[in-house]
């Protein structure tokens, strides 16, 4: 294969293997992408969310509710408790932070 300026130009805009994702870039197809309910946001930049799956039982075929709480980074501090937003994995950002908030899908009632 001959190195000419056309293929030099075509190999130098593809995208680099293994570059790490913006935090705020729209995620990826076939990308983990969580739903869950913002149950605090005391933290600066961080807010915990409450996500809910449904988890058959082994013995009982009964599906059960289950709930983890993640730690998000929110960069604007926009979410506030109530509402309802999508989170996509990163790079470890701290101890227990390693999603990042994609957008807020809902927002809590003001009541």
């Amino acid at each position: 294969m001959s190195t000419t300026p056309e293929n030099i130009a075509v190999a130098e805009s593809a995208p680099v293997a293994g570059a790490a994702p913006v935090a705020g870039a729209a995620p990826v197809p076939g990308q983990r992408l969580l739903t869950g309910k913002v149950v605090s946001n005391k933290m600066d930049k961080t807010v915990a969310v409450s996500v809910e799956r449904l988890v058959k039982h082994p013995m009982y075929g009964k599906y059960i509710r289950r709930t983890t709480k993640l730690l998000a980074h929110d960069e604007n501090n926009e979410c506030k408790e109530g509402d309802t937003v999508s989170i996509k994995p990163c790079r470890p950002m701290s101890r227990r932070k390693s999603w990042v908030l994609v957008r807020v899908v809902e927002r809590a009632r003001a009541e």
